[in-house]
């Protein structure tokens, strides 16, 4: 039994505003189904037009570096097929992220923080 939480933030390539309409609708299930087959919980998900917040709780074996890799991943592969208007990038994500563990600052902070973003756009 554990208790990893990580936050993570990442952007579409050149930060274009592409996260919206269908678009946000069918990555929004793409992370679910994805975090669903992993074992990862997402404890907050907030899509802003330009990047993502997202804060899941997962098991030790997994490292941030391949959660991204996994998410970014097929997340790129499955939107560029559907939507055509995305294959104009080079790339749908930019190779950064952030990410951070729930350390000094709650989970609820946290939790909080991203569910509110949408609010402060």
């Amino acid at each position: 039994m554990s208790l990893i939480n990580y936050h993570f933030v990442f952007c579409p390539r050149y930060r274009r505003k592409v996260l919206t309409g269908q678009v946000e609708v069918r990555f929004k299930e793409l992370l679910q189904e994805i975090c669903t087959a992993n074992d990862w919980l997402i404890v907050a998900m907030e899509m802003m037009p330009d990047h993502v917040h997202l804060f899941l709780n997962v098991l030790p074996d997994d490292s941030p570096a391949d959660i991204m890799a996994k998410l970014k991943g097929a997340t790129s592969r499955h939107l560029r097929q559907q939507f055509k208007h995305l294959n104009h990038l080079p790339s749908l994500w930019t190779r950064s992220y952030f990410v951070s563990t729930a350390g000094n600052v709650s989970s609820e902070t946290i939790k909080r923080y991203v569910e509110e973003q949408k609010k402060r756009g």
